[in-house]
């Protein structure tokens, strides 16, 4: 009974070691569209915001200088036209003043993009809060 234990144990190794390669690509193929959609109706889930604020010096009247980084956490898609939204809120905590904008850079998979906005806030701005509203999606082409 040991014998044949062992000999079907060896038979279904040896089937699972001798996989089709096609099965293996194909599935591969499978999982990476299945991927590409959820990151494509998902944007901002895959796309994060940092921040940070300084009052300028310089130039007419005061200004604030907002850099930052949009990052792209995706395995697949590319993002573009990422909408910002800013709130400003004074000390007290109520918000004094929102703006939108939209950075046109294209992010690949995996990668960051810069970005610098000058803007005259309110003078009770005391701080300010940054979020991705929407993205627009830019899947690779079919061939790759």
């Amino acid at each position: 009974m040991r014998k044949y234990s062992f000999i079907v144990a060896i038979i279904l190794f040896a089937c699972i070691a001798c996989k089709n390669k096609n099965l293996d690509k194909q599935s591969y193929q499978q999982d990476k569209e299945t991927l590409a959609d959820k990151e494509k109706s998902n944007p901002i889930d895959f796309l994060t915001i940092t921040a940070r604020d300084k009052k300028s010096l310089f130039g007419l009247g005061r200004q604030t200088i907002v850099k930052g980084t949009i990052k792209n956490t995706a395995s697949v898609c590319t993002y573009k036209d990422v909408r910002v939204k800013m709130l400003c809120y004074d000390k007290d905590g109520n918000r004094v003043e929102e703006h939108e904008d939209i950075m046109d850079d294209i992010i690949t998979p995996g990668n960051s993009a810069n970005y610098r906005i000058h803007y005259k806030l309110p003078k009770q701005t005391d701080s300010i809060a940054l979020s991705i509203m929407s993205a627009t999606p830019v899947l690779p082409d079919a061939k790759k």
